[in-house]
């Protein structure tokens, strides 16, 4: 089955329901929707030459377009290609080198990007440019295609230790089945709520769409296109049952503004968190200010949002004798996934042990695009191996200890060391490198470098930024620069970062 029939199911029935809103203005309904969508099709396929299993890239911030596009790829039976529209320019050409992708949907300011960065300026299709204007309005619609649930319906890339991002390929039953987790163990949507995208949507924010299309929902772009509690705030109250993703750093500043503002929190639904830790204090807080209004989600971009959930009811018995200790984990495994925690022989640990985490069901990814290696690495015996530490008590509630990929979570964001890392080298008078996070009350943690340098003088802080935005998105670009003699390092070599934790710590 076609993802894309989830808009053509609510359009048939409930054509007339609004679908796509800009804040508070009503863009179009879902009728108009899925014609925009067909003639979008339509054109990819007249006009650009896309085949059924043809990559085509999303390289764009959140906007009404967002969605059309979206499902205008899955319509015509492509592979869609969600960049994170924060990348630099030529990360964004290495996504498109990768993945084969025929052409790019952008919005204007990234257009320019990434022509800069070298992709051919006939690839591209901007948002709201002429060619998009004819193809929405006057382009021959095209059937919808027909898909297997195997086939590969998106490619996310996420990058792994070796900094090179990988091609996860999430197939159209991958979709289908997180969808469906979504009403077992997050929500159940109703035809009067409101999926509100505060986070990018080319993340989790945006699976949350098919969701919420199945069941004839509002779908609701910022005017900001991003992130902005005030605006957060008038919209639940003006646009109201709102639901948004967020990150824990996103929860924090909206409960910062809640607090201040003394604002009414009653057009908040549901507000579902992870891609981070969230600490036990944050949310005793959160929920002292907003009500039983949260629910957490423990997912990867190879298990789509749908590894562990933790509901709002269990967030909220504060009377459970183990509470406290629940609502540090992140909760139990969804009802279409079954979640172990192994040692390295690949036998489950006991109760409250420490292991790696796995996860097998119908939502794990069907591998990694181009890349058998990391496939056979990570899918293994049939399940998922995470990467992440963590354990499971008596009643199968998983606490994540540490992540054994070091990976950074800043703003909801992934960050990598390693890719940061080979940056810093490029330096000539850099000779090591090793990059850690650092908690933040903000971001959630900061990205920091230790450095040794080749002449053992240090290097001024604007010359290493001025090298990372040149090649790297200026998130992932340290916030502070550390110089040592030498880096810490075991007996074979290995660099010691709880050792570079412990002197951020001093």
């Amino acid at each position: 089955m076609n993802i894309s029939q989830l808009v053509h199911r609510t359009a048939l029935a409930h054509g007339e329901r609004p679908a796509i809103f800009l804040g508070a203005r009503e863009v179009c309904t879902y009728r108009t929707l899925e014609d925009r969508v067909a003639r979008l099709a339509g054109f990819l396929r007249d006009a650009c030459g896309v085949q059924v299993g043809d990559r085509v890239a999303i390289f764009a911030a959140n906007c009404t377009q967002y969605l059309e596009a979206l499902h205008a790829i899955h319509w015509a039976g492509a592979v869609s290609v969600p960049v994170n529209y924060k990348l630099h320019g030529k990360e964004f050409a290495y996504v498109m080198e990768n993945s084969g992708a025929r052409l790019a949907f952008a919005s204007p300011e990234l257009g320019v990007a990434a022509r800069e960065a070298g992709i051919d300026a006939a690839t591209l299709i901007e948002f709201g440019g002429e060619a998009w204007q004819a193809a929405v309005s006057r382009g021959e619609p095209l059937a919808m295609q027909d898909r297997s649930p195997d086939d590969v319906a998106s490619l996310f890339y996420t990058s792994g230790t070796t900094g090179r991002p990988k091609g996860v390929m999430q197939t159209h039953g991958n979709l289908l089945a997180a969808t469906m987790a979504y009403f077992t163990d997050v929500d159940d949507v109703q035809v009067d709520d409101a999926m509100v995208y505060a986070a990018p949507m080319s993340h989790g924010a945006g699976l949350y769409n098919y969701a919420h299309m199945l069941r004839g929902a509002r779908h609701v772009i910022p005017v900001s296109g991003g992130f902005d509690p005030a605006e957060l705030v008038e919209l639940a109250a003006s646009v109201g049952r709102l639901s948004l993703f967020a990150a824990p750093t996103m929860v924090h500043r909206l409960v910062d503004h809640v607090q201040r503002a003394r604002a009414d929190v009653s057009g908040f639904k549901t507000i579902v968190y992870g891609g981070g830790p969230m600490y036990v204090e944050d949310l005793r807080r959160a929920l002292d200010a907003m009500g039983q209004k949260f629910v957490q989600i423990y997912g990867q971009g190879e298990c789509p949002m749908t590894i562990t959930a933790l509901s709002r009811e269990q967030i909220a018995d504060v009377h459970h004798a183990r509470w406290a200790q629940r609502i540090a984990s992140v909760g139990k495994a969804h009802a279409c996934v079954e979640v172990r925690v192994v040692d390295g022989s690949g036998s489950d640990v006991p109760v409250d042990a420490l292991g790696e985490v796995v996860v097998r069901g119908t939502p794990v990814m069907a591998g990694y695009w181009a890349n058998e290696a990391a496939t056979q690495g990570t899918l293994r015996g049939g399940w998922l191996h995470t990467g992440d530490v963590g354990s499971l008590d008596a009643d199968g509630f998983l606490t994540l200890r540490d992540r054994s990929k070091d990976v950074i979570i800043s703003g909801g964001s992934n960050i990598y060391p390693r890719e940061v890392e080979e940056v810093l080298l490029l330096h000539p008078r850099v000779s090591e490198v090793a990059v850690i996070g650092q908690r933040d009350a903000d971001w959630g943690e900061v990205v920091i470098a230790f450095l040794v340098s080749t002449d053992g003088t240090e290097l001024a802080s604007h010359e290493l930024d001025a090298l990372c935005l040149d090649h790297i998105a200026r998130f992932k670009r340290p916030k502070a620069y550390r110089w040592l003699q030498a880096l810490p390092k075991n007996s074979y070599g290995k660099v010691l970062k709880t050792e570079l934790r412990t002197l951020l710590e001093g």
